[in-house]
């Protein structure tokens, strides 16, 4: 059944890394509408500490955590066994969005493999780490990353990716502001 750590173990951690995909939740401060996400891309997670998580954000249709955490920080991050032994493990914690312009940017970049579209980092600081049964989740086999949205961000210039977060990454769908104006100029390099 389920136990709450007070750290990310090494078994944790080796459970983190053998899966393909994680799942993020946020929602406003009231009222407006939760949001999970899923999330690909293996190298776009990274365990910074006993305590401390991040992930690449990577160009969306939306920019629902960005604003979500801007407004109230609170952030969950599941990842589930699809193989292997049943297993549930869920981050719960305070984010926070680091952008180009920050100086902690650069550095935490490294922790990443190489991708288009780069966004921001989503840092969060875990104050709950508890694992559970996963005894319903389903087998379910992986076959490769889909590189979707890595060739859709191949494929925009800079002023289209510009344009496309101007038009739908300065706010959530219940109006939170997301991306300021000075942060929807792309990164010029990959992570």
């Amino acid at each position: 059944m389920g136990k709450v750590h007070e750290k990310l173990s090494d078994r944790l951690r080796a459970f983190i890394e053998a899966q393909p995909v994680f799942f993020v939740a946020t929602a406003p401060e009231q009222g407006g509408h939760v949001n999970v996400s899923p999330k690909g891309y293996a190298d776009t997670f990274s365990v910074i500490d006993d305590t401390t998580v991040a992930y690449l954000d990577l160009d969306g249709s939306g920019v629902e955590t960005i604003a979500h955490l801007r407004q109230n920080g609170r952030i969950t991050i599941m990842f589930c066994a699809f193989s292997g032994p049943p297993n549930i493990l869920r981050l719960y914690g305070t984010g926070r969005v680091v952008t180009p312009g920050d100086a902690e940017f650069s550095g935490l970049l490294t922790r990443f493999g190489s991708h288009p579209g780069v966004r921001s980092i989503i840092v969060v600081d875990c104050e709950r780490i508890a694992d559970s049964c996963g005894f319903s989740v389903p087998f379910m086999s992986f076959d490769k990353d889909r590189t979707l949205l890595d060739e859709w961000a191949e494929r925009k210039d800079v002023q289209q990716r510009r344009t496309y977060r101007a038009k739908n990454n300065r706010e959530s769908i219940d109006g939170i502001a997301g991306l300021a104006p000075e942060e929807t100029d792309p990164v010029t390099q990959h992570s």
